[in-house]
């Protein structure tokens, strides 16, 4: 057994858990025991920050003292905005942008000398970095458009004051709710492939940065986290085409496309954030008078699904195919949605690192090695 070969880690059980759990033939997620589709209809994203991390709903006061803790942490030094700048000249990716500024926040930590086994000041740093992601990306996205930085405001919620520091306006409820809502599902999702990769770098001893810096780097793969931009161009490119939606997706596929936004390694059936995201997309089709998007999304899905068996192939929508409809119709560019995925996933990832460290082991797998074991030695001039 210690010899069978696992590709990917796939079945291999690696640590143990109490922040999620998944039913991937019943299409069940779960955060500590509250499903997921309480915790969209019913907590806001702070709400379930705080049971990620503390293990248990707050209380008013408590969630008025976390809210009010996170909100004073949201500015970013000028030196952060200066390399925003930079960024913006060297044309970099948002997601590669996200992942050196967050790098650098480490250099204005106030508890930079704090030993990464005290397991208070892992998450005072991991609130703080949660806390300024949305300022970075915000201010990367004005500064590219030639606008100012709009500073971030302590009198909102963490998805409004995105929303306003993105815009420069206060946004309205419906904008506010639904982009809480999209953070929460995507909060958490088990040992993904970029909390492993923050609970490997933790298991080092390395501190918070470097554990969400690495976390944004494994998101940033199109097999993982890009998944949701790609679902987005590709309903563009539809709709841009002027041809049928399903003659369009019935010729892609004879072509060889493999559908972004379906199939899981985990669900064997729909995604249930996909449920989610598609009634929310719905709703904001019918508020602005333009379905357009959802229709498109909900038609190619029914079609997949009667005409093309992908349902019988164990292939159903995930979390992608809808969010990227969502975030389009706040207005949100398409290589901005991996980061916010990150935004949102950066509340897990401190979530796991802590609680991995509460009896930290290195981790550290081994390879199977099959190369030559024997060879002599030539010298160079005679190679």
């Amino acid at each position: 057994m210690a010899d069978e070969l696992h590709k990917g880690l796939e079945g291999v059980l690696v640590a143990e858990s109490s922040l999620s759990y998944i039913d991937g033939d019943e299409g069940k997620l779960v955060y500590r025991g509250y499903t997921i589709e309480d915790l969209a209809e019913n907590a806001s994203y702070e709400e379930v920050l705080y049971l990620l991390w503390h293990g248990e709903l707050p209380t008013r006061a408590e969630l008025d003292a976390f809210e009010s803790e996170m909100a004073a942490e949201r500015d970013i030094d000028d030196a952060v905005v200066d390399l925003l700048r930079d960024l913006v000249d060297a044309d970099e990716d948002p997601m590669n942008a996200l992942r050196t500024a967050v790098s650098q926040l480490s250099a204005y930590e106030p508890e930079d000398d704090a030993d990464p086994e005290d397991l208070d000041a892992s998450l005072r740093k991991g609130r703080r970095i949660t806390a300024k992601i949305p300022t970075i990306l915000a201010a990367y996205d004005r500064l590219r458009r030639g606008e100012d930085v709009v500073e971030p405001r302590e009198d909102l919620g963490h998805a409004a004051n995105f929303l306003y520091m993105f815009t420069g306006e206060e946004p309205d409820d419906v904008a506010a709710e639904t982009f809480d809502m999209a953070l929460t599902l995507h909060a958490d999702h088990g040992l993904n492939a970029s909390t492993f990769t923050s609970m490997v770098i933790a298991s080092t001893l390395a501190d918070m940065y470097s554990s969400v810096t690495g976390g944004i780097g494994a998101l940033s793969g199109s097999l993982h986290g890009g998944a949701n931009q790609d679902v987005m161009e590709l309903l563009v490119e539809v709709e841009e085409s002027g041809k049928d939606p399903l003659q369009w997706v019935d010729d892609a596929i004879a072509d060889g496309l493999r559908v972004p936004g379906w199939g899981h390694r985990v669900y064997n059936v729909k995604d249930p954030r996909a449920v989610i995201l598609e009634r929310k997309s719905k709703d904001l089709g019918n508020a602005s008078g333009e379905k357009k998007w959802y229709d498109i999304a909900h038609d190619i899905e029914q079609y997949l699904i009667d005409e093309k068996n992908f349902d019988e192939k164990g292939l159903a929508p995930n979390v992608d195919f809808y969010s990227g409809t969502v975030y389009y119709q706040l207005g949100i560019p398409l290589d901005l949605y991996t980061p916010i995925f990150a935004m949102s996933r950066v509340g897990g990832w401190v979530g796991h690192v802590l609680e991995y460290q509460e009896d930290n082991r290195l981790i550290r797998p081994r390879g199977r090695y099959i190369g030559d074991e024997s060879n002599d030695w030539t010298p160079i001039d005679e190679r």
